[in-house]
C-alpha cells in the first residue's frame, strides 16, 4: 500500500558546506491493512518521511508509491489515495463541526450531491455526532484530534497518515484514539502513524520502523522486531507455596536467576526455545515445585529502542 524505494532526502544548510540528510535511502513496504508506526528521536526524520509520502516534499532521490501510484509523478492521483493530519494543524474556530468536515469534503473536490451525507457520515464515524452543530473553538483537545482525523477520512482515502495524532491529550482521549484508529483500520484502513507515546504504538501496531538520524535502524512485524531485540528470555515463575528452593534449583542448571521482591517468584534468563521451557517445566514439577504461575517478561517498545540505538543489538 506504501512504498519506499531508496528514498533519500537532503537540505542545504545556510553559510555552511555540507548537505543535512534527514533521510538516507530509505526503503520499506507497508502492507495493505497494516498499522505500521514509525519512531525515533526529535530530528531523526519521521515528520519528513511523511510528508514525502504525502507527496508535500519531493525527494532528493527515489521512488514513493501509495496504493500502486507514484507520489511524485501523480500527485493528484495520489492524494486521492491519501488522508493525512500533520502534527499540527489548523481548526477553524468560527465554524460548526459539520462546516468544518464540510469545507474539507470540498477541498477535495468529492460530488456536491453527496458530500451533506458523506460529512454526516464522516462525523459520526470519529464519534462527534452530539457535536454536529457545535462550534470548533469550544470542543476540547482530544474533540479536535478527532476533527482532524475526520478531515483526513472525508474523502474515504485507503491510506491514513498520521504525524504525533496524540500529542497533548490525556490518557482517555488517547484512549479513545486507539479506539478510533482501530476501528478504521478493521474498516479497512492502512494507518502510517508516528508517536513518542512508544507504549501506544506497541499496542496497536503491527509493524514499525525504527529510524535514527535519517536511517532506519530495523523494520518489520511488531512481535519479530522486539523479539529480535531481545537475545535472552526472561522468565517468571511463581510457587504456590514456601518451602521449594527455586534459585538453588535453577542456578544448579546453569540458568541466570533474579529473586523478586514476591518470595514466591523468580525471573530467570532462559536463552531456550518454548520447547526447552516445557521440559524445564516439567522436570521442576517432578522434582517437587509447586508451580502454579509462568510468565514471560517483554521488554517495553522504549527499552527496545534504546538497545538498537545504543548498538547494543545489531
Amino acid at each position: 500500500m506504501i512504498q519506499l524505494l531508496k528514498v533519500t532526502k537532503e537540505y542545504e544548510q545556510p553559510a555552511q558546506p555540507n548537505l543535512i540528510i534527514a533521510a538516507d535511502n530509505l526503503s520499506l513496504a507497508v502492507a495493505p491493512g497494516e498499522i505500521f508506526g514509525l519512531i525515533g528521536p526529535n530530528g531523526a526524520g519521521k515528520t519528513t518521511t511523511l510528508k514525502m509520502i504525502c507527496g508535500l516534499l519531493a525527494p532528493t532521490a527515489g521512488k514513493i508509491s501509495v496504493n500502486g501510484v507514484d507520489v511524485e509523478r501523480q500527485p493528484d492521483e495520489a492524494q486521492k489515495h491519501i488522508g493525512y493530519l500533520a502534527d499540527f494543524f489548523s481548526v477553524y474556530g468560527n465554524l460548526k463541526v459539520w462546516e468544518y468536515v464540510d469545507h474539507f469534503a470540498r477541498a477535495c473536490k468529492l460530488e456536491s450531491r453527496i458530500i451533506p451525507a458523506r460529512v454526516r457520515e464522516t462525523v459520526a464515524k470519529v464519534g462527534l455526532e452530539s457535536k454536529f452543530d457545535a462550534f470548533v473553538e469550544g470542543l476540547s483537545r482530544g474533540m479536535k484530534q478527532r476533527l482532524g482525523i475526520a478531515r483526513a477520512i472525508v474523502h474515504d482515502p485507503p491510506v491514513l497518515v498520521l504525524d504525533e495524532p496524540a500529542s497533548g491529550l490525556d490518557p482517555k482521549a488517547r484512549l479513545e484514539l486507539k479506539g478510533l484508529l482501530r476501528q478504521l483500520n478493521r474498516e479497512g484502513k492502512t494507518v502510517f502513524i508516528t508517536s513518542h507515546v512508544l507504549s501506544d504504538l506497541q499496542e496497536i501496531c503491527t509493524s514499525l520502523a525504527m529510524m535514527e538520524k535519517g536511517k532506519l535502524l530495523r523494520v518489520g512485524k511488531i512481535a519479530a522486531v522486539m523479539r529480535d531485540a531481545n537475545s535472552v528470555r526472561k522468565v517468571r515463575l511463581r510457587l504456590a507455596a514456601p518451602g521449594f528452593d527455586l534459585c538453588r534449583h535453577l542456578e544448579e542448571r546453569g540458568f541466570s536467576v533474579q529473586p523478586s521482591a514476591d518470595v514466591l517468584s523468580v525471573v530467570m534468563a532462559h536463552p531456550g526455545s518454548d520447547a526447552d521451557l516445557a521440559l524445564l517445566i516439567r522436570e521442576m514439577v517432578a522434582a517437587g515445585a509447586p508451580l502454579c504461575g509462568i510468565e514471560e517478561i517483554a521488554d517495553s517498545l522504549e527499552a527496545v529502542f534504546s538497545k538498537l540505538s545504543s548498538g547494543e543489538v545489531m
